[in-house]
């Protein structure tokens, strides 16, 4: 059975997240649909990451195991053909060992969080940045990002009803960046690790956002750190402004 790599792009407001669900809209039922009108299924691919309900994907991957061996740029027309006219689309496909893994042969996973500052309401980026009315200094909130860099427990950080083994996690990056647009500036956060605790992203944003704001200060990200406490927590922010935005691999079939 031919296994192919899938790099995916969606747009998350439609879908109840990443994962097929029973009774809800998915990116994943979306395209094992698509590969069940190419072969007789059932079929079930394999992600790197299962992103929320309302969170976008630039560079998804996943991987599927098919009958026929399809040449990876027909298949991926043909699933494009099949998935209009929903915002899911192969950007890439490539054919990959069949012990390549979409989820456990991944390194890394880089998600990036926008930010947009303005008080008009947003027109062409609504949906698809978490956009509040006042300015934030960038610099403070750096500061307190630092605080979060490196090999911690992540308790404060992780939602309730996450279900991984342990909140003990190692943070490579997040680099706050201000970015002047046509619309407006946003805020840009570059987040990097192998793995994630549940909506350990948006917890982060949510508490350096007020930093940003002059509500908290960057020590008091080292503080709610410490804690071990989800109270200490700041506001989780919504999910319209986070996407996972690539995943790395020792030999990358997409480089």
């Amino acid at each position: 059975m031919p296994r192919i790599a899938l790099k995916v792009e969606y747009h998350g407001a439609p879908f109840a997240g990443w994962q097929r669900q029973a009774d809800q809209p998915s990116v994943q039922g979306a395209i094992e649909d698509a590969l069940a009108k190419l072969e007789k299924g059932p079929h079930t691919i394999a992600a790197a990451g299962r992103t929320d309900a309302g969170v976008h994907g630039l560079a998804q991957v996943a991987h599927c195991d098919l009958q026929k061996d399809w040449d990876p740029f027909r298949l991926s027309e043909a699933l494009n053909f099949h998935l209009k006219p929903l915002p899911v689309a192969i950007v890439d496909a490539k054919r990959v060992d069949d012990d390549w893994h979409a989820r456990f042969s991944a390194t890394e996973r880089r998600y990036l969080f926008r930010l947009l500052m303005r008080r008009a309401p947003a027109t062409h980026q609504a949906g698809l940045v978490w956009q509040v009315s006042h300015q934030l200094d960038a610099d403070a909130m750096q500061a307190g990002a630092d605080m979060l860099i490196g090999n911690h427990d992540f308790t404060t950080f992780r939602s309730s009803i996450c279900q991984a083994a342990s909140p003990v996690k190692t943070l490579d990056e997040l680099r706050v960046e201000r970015v002047e647009t046509l619309w407006g500036p946003e805020i840009h956060f570059h987040v990097r690790a192998r793995s994630f605790l549940h909506n350990q992203v948006r917890s982060f944003v949510g508490t350096l956002e007020r930093v940003g704001a002059g509500a908290r200060s960057p020590e008091d990200v080292r503080d709610a750190l410490e804690a071990c406490d989800r109270a200490a927590c700041g506001p989780v922010c919504p999910p319209q402004g986070l996407y996972l935005a690539g995943v790395g691999y020792p030999d990358n079939p997409f480089a």
